[in-house]
């Protein structure tokens, strides 16, 4: 924020010089502060499987399966509902987006077939029982990264394989 504050008084400090409405040596002094730019973690096919060699139960192995077939964000999958999930069309309808708008969601057969073993018998209530942060948590446990990252590597998946 403070960088961008800076570039914009220099570049109005030059155009008033250009212009000629005044000195305004003092823009040459505006402090420009240089933030290194570091790429945003993101979730790859190899840490996928170090991620899902790293499960310990069948609850982990439903969310690691689930945030890498599907993209849902940690909220989305807290509060997904087995009701929510059509185990024969291969669908999930998240209720509730962080939009507030309902939307349709694909899950790999893989992932279904995780939801399956965990769900087992129940036909309805939240699927794996955690909240947000217990997913986050859940996450460092296994040396994971953060959900986010999943989701930005559920998206260049995506785009590789052409879904």
């Amino acid at each position: 924020m403070r960088r961008k504050k800076a570039q914009s008084v220099r570049a109005i400090g030059r155009w008033c010089e250009e212009v000629g409405i005044g000195e305004f040596g003092w823009w040459r002094r505006a402090p420009l502060v240089v933030e290194e730019i570091t790429p945003q973690p993101t979730v790859t096919e190899e840490t996928y499987t170090q991620t899902l060699a790293r499960c310990e139960s069948l609850r982990d192995w439903a969310l690691i399966e689930l945030l890498w077939s599907t993209g849902l964000r940690w909220a989305e999958i807290a509060r997904l509902a087995i009701e929510h999930i059509g185990f024969a069309s291969g669908y999930i309808m998240v209720a509730i987006t962080k939009s507030k708008k309902p939307r349709i969601v694909l899950i790999s057969p893989v992932a279904l077939r995780a939801l399956r073993r965990f769900v087992g018998r129940r036909t309805a209530g939240p699927v794996l029982e955690m909240s947000g942060n217990a997913i986050r948590l859940r996450l460092i446990r296994l040396g994971a990264p953060s959900a986010h990252a999943w989701r930005r590597g559920w998206a260049v998946h995506a785009l590789k394989s052409g879904v």
